[in-house]
């Protein structure tokens, strides 16, 4: 088992990853009758991809010897209804280093095959931008 999900009421999980004991919570957003006091499931997703994404870059980054420590992502998550789903995720990753040309474009590269990236239902649309320093 990856995660613990429990159902704490009023709209709120706790979510547990069991091999760190790490958690957070999440809440229906204010859209579909919660507080939005805390990410949504849909926030997860979308924030799990701009994650995935930095995660694999750190990887490459990493063989070819570059620091990205600092690089950051904005996340945008559009919703759709009927059904409701998410219909866009925007990401803009923003680098904290200005390699040459052939890493950046090896790194945006990886990126663009995160785990996440793949498994997002093609309809969802993707809008990824590089911000290089």
């Amino acid at each position: 088992m990856t995660s613990k999900v429990t159902y704490l009421g009023n709209l709120r999980t706790q979510c547990v990853h069991l091999k760190s004991g790490n958690s957070f919570i999440t809440d229906a957003p204010l859209d579909n009758n919660g507080k939005g006091e805390a990410f949504s499931p849909t926030d997860t997703v979308a924030t799990g991809l701009a994650s995935c994404m930095l995660t694999v870059m750190g990887i490459k980054a990493r063989d070819l010897e570059v620091d990205l420590t600092g690089s950051y992502a904005e996340v945008t998550k559009i919703m759709a209804s009927n059904p409701r789903r998410i219909s866009k995720i925007g990401v803009v990753l923003h680098m904290s280093t200005s390699p040459d040309e052939k890493i950046k474009t090896k790194l945006e590269q990886t990126a663009k095959t995160c785990p996440v990236l793949y498994s997002l239902h093609p309809d969802i649309k993707k809008d990824v931008t590089f911000v290089w320093a």
